[in-house]
């Protein structure tokens, strides 16, 4: 299936701007049945992950290709009687990017608005402004003044909160901005996979996951391993890029391609895997850039210890400002980063597979 590019932005646009935090992943699942229905087996673990299993002119090796569904968001913890919602974090904020901004709760009657809000500066002591206001010290004002409102707008406890953002491109067109791009990039690409595998042949027997509840430990990507039982892993994601001021040797620019990570303090990718990947790159002409990290982690986590282990890799499209409600991507990035990935996947045999853990 010849996808143009067009095609491939709505999927991207569509999947950033539908709310998913860990755990309520609803309209990010039903975004990539929608567009996966009929190219494979569908099937979901207990926890929300959906698999799509698609065979070629092999049943093995069994390839893997994960992204997580899930964005950083909150969770509704309490409301004031003076109609103010208190909230906990789902996955890894920094209080400097929240006050002031947008928020939509996701209630079972549908979304609710609302803004981040504080103590305002002029009631504070000046030592007290220069301090790092704690999450704990937020609230989220959605517009009414009891606590019996804010149940009227059907606001509970327990609601999952996400970032409010549009998907835009800046003054250069290939730098789009939208919320979510963690992992929403990932998802996009592992269903650009399974399109073009459903008319291209391929030696193996793909697996596309869509995986619930990375944000908060990789959980999704255990619950999902066990279904697939995996030969092979590919962990697509956002990876936060460092070509910013204070940053001496970045290793994840936007416009450089898609990165390779050897690295993180939660997993090793399989050497042998990744030096393929950047084998697969070079005869495809494609520029990639290479990570070790110091800090982070990604499904690769759950996935490579899977069993009797994994051999993984994690490719990612470089996003700046990830885990805060607006990252920027490079388009051309994106589309090299899939274009990497296919033609990886339509390397993966089962003699090249098994030479992975050949450690006779």
């Amino acid at each position: 299936m010849s996808r143009g590019e067009q095609e491939m932005k709505d999927l991207l646009r569509s999947l950033t701007m539908a709310a998913g935090a860990p755990g309520a992943e609803d309209e990010v699942r039903t975004l990539i049945r929608e567009n996966i229905e009929g190219v494979g087996e569908i099937s979901y673990d207990n926890l929300g992950s959906i698999l799509c299993e698609k065979e070629g002119t092999a049943t093995a090796p069994r390839v893997l290709v994960d992204g997580h569904m899930d964005e950083v968001g909150f969770m509704v913890q309490s409301i004031t009687k003076e109609g103010l919602v208190n909230f906990v974090p789902l996955g890894g904020w920094w209080a400097h990017v929240l006050l002031s901004q947008r928020v939509d709760i996701i209630t079972a009657d549908g979304k609710v608005p609302g803004v981040i809000g504080s103590t305002p500066p002029h009631f504070l002591s000046g030592k007290k402004r220069e301090q790092l206001l704690k999450l704990e010290d937020m609230y989220i004002d959605i517009g009414v003044t009891t606590d019996e409102a804010a149940a009227g707008l059907g606001v509970r406890i327990g609601d999952t909160i996400v970032p409010h953002a549009e998907f835009s491109e800046l003054g250069d067109p290939d730098i789009l901005s939208a919320k979510a791009f963690d992992n929403r990039v990932g998802i996009g690409l592992m269903i650009e996979a399974l399109l073009e595998f459903s008319s291209r042949e391929h030696p193996n027997t793909i697996i596309g996951v869509g995986a619930a509840q990375e944000e908060i430990g990789c959980r999704g990507a255990v619950t999902a391993s066990e279904k697939a039982s995996p030969d092979v892993g590919i962990v697509l994601e956002g990876t936060p890029a460092d070509d910013l001021p204070g940053f001496s040797e970045p290793q994840a620019i936007l416009g450089k391609g898609p990165q390779i990570r050897f690295y993180d303090p939660t997993a090793i990718s399989n050497r042998r895997l990744a030096e393929l990947v950047a084998q697969v790159a070079e005869d495809a002409d494609i520029e990639i850039q290479l990570a070790v990290r110091r800090s982070g982690g990604t499904d690769a986590k759950s996935i490579h210890t899977h069993r009797g282990g994994v051999p993984t890799v994690v490719i990612g499209v470089p996003a700046r400002y990830i885990h805060s409600h607006v990252s920027l991507i490079n388009w051309q990035d994106y589309l090299n980063t899939g274009r990497l990935v296919r033609e990886l996947i339509a390397r993966l045999d089962s003699a090249t597979v098994a030479n992975l853990t050949d450690f006779s």
